[in-house]
C-alpha cells in the first residue's frame, strides 16, 4: 500500500512545494527560485479511520484561508515506522511546519526532537509532552475518559462488568482515555498520572473492569477481540470501546452474538455508523472530539509560525479543544452539525 492514503478526491493537496521565502524560526532557507512558492506543512496522523477523513476536511479548509499547501499523510500500516518515514520525507522537501499525533512519544522523543530541530513542530489529538513541540492541540483525554465512563454509569445504573477495547497502549492519549474510564468508574479521585495495570482486573463497589483488550489499530483484530471477549465472559454488562472504530467492531460481534438488549456499548468519536446506532437505540452514547477543528487549527497555528508570528502559542502550549458527550437526545444536531463542517 502507498505510505499516501487518498482520502478523498481533491480533499487534500498532495503537493510538494518549498518555502516562502527564509523561514523563520527553524529549517533550511528555501532556494531563491523557489521564493514564489506558499509554505507547505505536513499533516500526519496515527493511522487510517473515518476520524482522519474529517480533519483532513479542516486542514484542507485552513490551508485555503491561511495560503499555504498541506499534505495530509496517514500511516497505513499505523506503525511509529510509518510516521517517522512520512516526517523524513517531508522534511526532505523542504516542509516549513509538521503537526503529528505521536505513537509513542517515550521511544519517539529523539525523532520528534529532530524534528523540531529542522521545522515547526506540534502536536495533535495524542501530545508528547516531555518533546521540544511548541504546543499541542486537542482535549484532555483523561477528562474524556471520565466522560466516557459518566455515559457508562448512566446506561448501566446498577453497576456491572465491562470490557475495554482499545488500539494501543503507551500512546498517550489511549492511556489517559482508558485511565479516566476506570477512574471514574471506580469513583475514584482525579489523577492523570494513575496508571491501572493493562492486563489485570479492577473491582470497585459497583462496576468491575474484566479486561483491557488491545487491537495495534488492527480492525479484523479489534472485531476478533470482541467477539473472543463475548466468548470467555459470556455474562458481562458492557464493552467500552476507547478509538474511533472500537465501537463499530463491538457493535457488530454483539449484533452477531444477538446481545444488543443485554450489553451497554459506549464509545469513542463520531464514526457515522455509531452514532446511527446511538439513533437506533443500539449504542448507550459516545464522546466525541472535534477532528475538523484538529485538522484546521493544526494548519492555522503552523501558517502563523511560518509567518513568524507566535501569538498563536499559548502560555499553556495547550489548546484545548473540549470533548463532547452524544447519546440519544443530542445526536440528530449534532449529526447536522457534523455534515455542515464536512460539506455533506
Amino acid at each position: 500500500m502507498n505510505s499516501l492514503w487518498p482520502v478523498r478526491p481533491g480533499l487534500v493537496a498532495l503537493v510538494c512545494l518549498l518555502a516562502l521565502g527564509p523561514l523563520l524560526g527553524g529549517g533550511a532557507c528555501a532556494p531563491a527560485d523557489s521564493l514564489d512558492k506558499k509554505p507547505l506543512v505536513g499533516f500526519i496522523t496515527n493511522g487510517i479511520a473515518s476520524f482522519w477523513v474529517i480533519a483532513a476536511k479542516g486542514a484542507e479548509d485552513a490551508a485555503k484561508e491561511y495560503d499555504v499547501e498541506v499534505e495530509v499523510l496517514m500511516p497505513p500500516d499505523g506503525t511509529a515506522a510509518d510516521q517517522r518515514r512520512m516526517a523524513q520525507d517531508l522534511l526532505a522537501r523542504g516542509a516549513d511546519g509538521i503537526a503529528i499525533t505521536p505513537l509513542d512519544p517515550t521511544n519517539q522523543l529523539g525523532f520528534l526532537n529532530e524534528i523540531a530541530r529542522s521545522t515547526h513542530l506540534i502536536t495533535h489529538d495524542s501530545d508528547a509532552p516531555d518533546s521540544e513541540r511548541q504546543v499541542y492541540i486537542g482535549m484532555d483525554n483523561y477528562e474524556a475518559g471520565r466522560m466516557c465512563g459518566r455515559l457508562v454509569k448512566a446506561a448501566m445504573s446498577d453497576g456491572g462488568s465491562v470490557i475495554l477495547f482499545v488500539g494501543r497502549v503507551g500512546q498517550l492519549n489511549a492511556d489517559l482515555r482508558r485511565q479516566g474510564v476506570i477512574d471514574e468508574l471506580m469513583d475514584r479521585s482525579m489523577d492523570n498520572t494513575r496508571r491501572d495495570p493493562v492486563d489485570a482486573t479492577i473491582e470497585g463497589q459497583r462496576f468491575t473492569v474484566l479486561d483491557t483488550r488491545v487491537d495495534q489499530f488492527d480492525f479484523a483484530r479489534a472485531k476478533a477481540q470482541a467477539e473472543d471477549a463475548l466468548v470467555r465472559y459470556p455474562d458481562v454488562d458492557g464493552m467500552i470501546g476507547l478509538f474511533v472504530y472500537n465501537p463499530v467492531q463491538i457493535l457488530e460481534a454483539v449484533r452477531e452474538a444477538g446481545k444488543l438488549d443485554q450489553i451497554a456499548i459506549v464509545g469513542f468519536d463520531e464514526d457515522e455508523v455509531v452514532l446511527q446506532a446511538i439513533e437506533d437505540g443500539d449504542v448507550a452514547g459516545t464522546v466525541v472530539q472535534n477532528p475538523y477543528r484538529y485538522g484546521y487549527e493544526s494548519v492555522r497555528v503552523l501558517a502563523a509560525l511560518v509567518r513568524g508570528d507566535r501569538s498563536v502559542i499559548p502560555e499553556s502550549r495547550f489548546i484545548d479543544i473540549p470533548a463532547r458527550s452524544i447519546t440519544r437526545d443530542n445526536v440528530e444536531a449534532f449529526r447536522a452539525e457534523l455534515n455542515e463542517l464536512v460539506g455533506e
